[in-house]
This record gives C-alpha cells, structure tokens and sequence, in this order.
C-alpha cells in the first residue's frame, strides 16, 4: 500500500493504491482515518490524479478507476448502489435503500455512505435527505454542496 497527496479545489486528498486498486481518497482530518501508508506514486494513483483533475475541471462525469474499498458485505452493496447513481443526479437514503433491495435499511444506508473509503469517485455526495437537503457529509457540507454544483454546472471551478 502506498499514498500520495493530491491538490485539488475542494481541499488536499489523499490518495491510497494497494497496487493493484484505489484504496482510499481520504479528505483531511477523515471521521474514519486510516492507518498511515508510505509515500509513492504507481499507475493507480497517476490515474486517479488524471481523473480527479478532469473531473474537477467539469470535463469528466464517470470514472474509470479500478476500486477496492474495505468494507462488510453490506458496506459494499451500498458502495455499488452509490455507483449506479448518475453524474448530476441526486438521490434520497430511502431510494438507495430500495436500490439495494432493503428499503428499511434507510439509516443503515446513511451509516454506510460515511464510512465510504473513496469519496468522490464513490460518489456518497449525491446522496441527501428525502426532503431534498443537504445531509451528513464526512468531507464536510461545504465539501458536498461544492460537489453537487460542479456536477450541476454552478461551481466556480479553481
């Protein structure tokens, strides 16, 4: 396993491949760090580096990235439901539920979505209440309304 820091408009990422996969793209100071990996720079990280700029120079709406996030089989099956919600496109904590076939599962699905590894590229972000507001966000809800209006085309791109 190794990481890199990557710069980017929504503050310093850091980047964690085992090799193979993206591990992790952490925010600073994560509610869930993980434990610290050396330093180094593989074919992982450098694409990820690409996408992440093309993304956030509104010039990328799907990632291509191979991923290995660690998790509890429901974790996963969360994290794969997050995937299949489109660039632009929010949805409520109920509707993943019922995504992952388990619509009483909204506060599970919630609990899920903060201990998403990858943040953006697993994009928990586009997930808010079924009111339609803003809700957890473990980069912050600054971190997510900026998300949510780059995919919209309202963000002040840096």
């Amino acid at each position: 396993m190794i990481s890199a820091i990557h710069e980017s408009p929504v503050g310093e990422l850091t980047l964690v491949s085992n090799g193979e996969a993206l591990t992790a793209i952490l925010f600073e100071n994560p509610r869930y760090p993980l434990p610290e990996q050396p330093r180094g720079e593989d074919k992982i990280i450098a694409g990820a580096r690409r996408q992440l700029d093309q993304y956030f120079a509104g010039k990328l709406k799907a990632f291509d990235l191979p991923l290995a996030p660690a998790g509890t089989p429901f974790q996963q099956s969360v994290w794969k439901a997050l995937l299949a919600i489109p660039y632009g496109v929010t949805r409520s904590y109920g509707e993943q539920a019922k995504a992952i076939g388990n619509p009483a599962a909204v506060r599970a699905v919630g609990l899920a979505n903060g201990r998403n590894p990858i943040s953006i590229v697993i994009p928990c972000h586009r997930v808010i209440g079924a009111n339609g507001s803003l809700t957890g966000y473990g980069g912050g809800m600054e971190r997510k309304q900026w998300l949510l209006d780059l995919e919209q085309g309202q963000a002040l791109i840096r």
